[in-house]
């Protein structure tokens, strides 16, 4: 089965090469096309979205990436790709919960989203605590990996 989807929109931020830290520092324009601007009605009463974006930079090699230690790492245990983030990833989606600093006619301005410039976006989808703030608990290597992440 082939699943085709069109970007909805991109991210424009100061951000040129991928990394693995301080995203919390980088503020992001999201920038829809113009079909989809009367789609952020509302979302303006939120303080957190999803964004759903192609990692179109990410290049996934079974060999290296199935497996491997996150940011490889060598504090890190050898984990596969569905219990971590890593952006090398088989389908190339990438999703980031976001506080969202304005919304505008065409645009979304979010901070700490883990996407380069000119990453396509899939979706917006706004933040409801009831369905993705759910207790939850993670090895304890997720909290040292993410130390410096945002």
């Amino acid at each position: 089965m082939k699943i085709e989807m069109e970007p909805i929109g991109y991210v424009r931020n100061k951000v040129k090469d991928r990394k693995d830290v301080s995203w919390g520092e980088d503020t992001s324009s999201i920038i829809l096309d113009e079909e989809y601007i009367s789609g952020l009605k509302g979302l303006e009463d939120f303080s957190h979205v999803n964004i759903i974006y192609h990692l179109d930079k990410a290049k996934y090699e079974k060999d290296k990436h199935l497996q491997r230690r996150p940011q490889n790492r060598d504090d890190m245990p050898l984990v596969g790709i569905f219990s971590q983030r890593g952006k090398d990833r088989p389908n190339r989606i990438g999703i980031t919960s976001v506080k969202i600093v304005s919304v505008s006619e065409d645009r979304i301005v979010v901070e700490g989203l883990d996407a380069v410039d000119g990453t396509p976006v899939l979706d917006i989808k706004p933040y409801y605590p009831v369905y993705d703030k759910k207790e939850a608990s993670v090895p304890e290597w997720v909290d040292r990996l993410m130390e410096h992440y945002f």
